[in-house]
This record gives structure tokens, sequence and C-alpha cells, in this order.
């Protein structure tokens, strides 16, 4: 039985990203080793969407008021994106300190964790 999904963030400083993780984010995590660090992740979905290159993936985390992450991140020195809107939700980015983007988002379509949030 399948109880849960590993996500992987590839990064050129892994190191600034762990921490970034945990000091910012305030993820919680599990050393595996040598300061190898596991972070719990909020609960999460999983859409597929249609792409013509096979090896591309996002990961994007979910909030419910977009506005107040933005100034919670801010007060924490992080900048983040313009606040772009789309069909499905209002997404804003971030920079990891590896260099890699992280997407932000409120969203406007029917969550397949409202169930699990009740």
């Amino acid at each position: 039985m399948i109880f849960g999904a590993h996500v992987i963030v590839y990064s050129k400083d892994a190191i600034a990203d762990r921490a970034f993780f945990r000091d910012v984010l305030g993820f919680s995590s599990v050393d595996a080793g040598a300061g190898w660090l596991i972070f719990a992740l909020p609960p999460a979905e999983l859409a597929v969407h249609p792409a013509e290159a096979k090896d591309r993936h996002e990961l994007f985390l979910m909030c419910d008021d977009l506005k107040a992450e933005i100034m919670a991140l801010g007060s924490k020195g992080v900048r983040c994106s313009e606040v772009q809107e789309a069909r499905w939700g209002s997404i804003t980015r971030i920079r990891l300190p590896g260099g890699g983007d992280l997407g932000i988002y409120q969203p406007k379509h029917p969550s397949a964790l409202a169930r699990a949030r009740r």
C-alpha cells in the first residue's frame, strides 16, 4: 500500500536550500545521517498535465491566503515575484538560495485536500 510521496528538489547549493526549508519555511525534518535532512511536507495533491517534454516537474506549495504568506515571507527577507493570476490560482514564485524556483499559490479550483483539512 502506498502511504506517502517523496519529493526531490535538486539544488546547486543543497545545504543552503535545506536551511531555507528548515529556518524560513519552518518545515520539520529528520536527519537521515550526516546532516542529510528529510522534510515533512504539508498534505499534497498530484496533477498530471500534458507536456511535450517528459522530464519536467514543478513544485508548488499551497496556501489559503497568498497575500498573508507573501507578507510573512517578506518579514523573513524573502522576495516574492509579482502575483500572477491564472484560471487555477493566484501564484507567486520565490528563488531558493541554491538558485531554483519554488511556486506558492492560493488555489481557485476545488482541492483534493479539502476533505483532509476538515
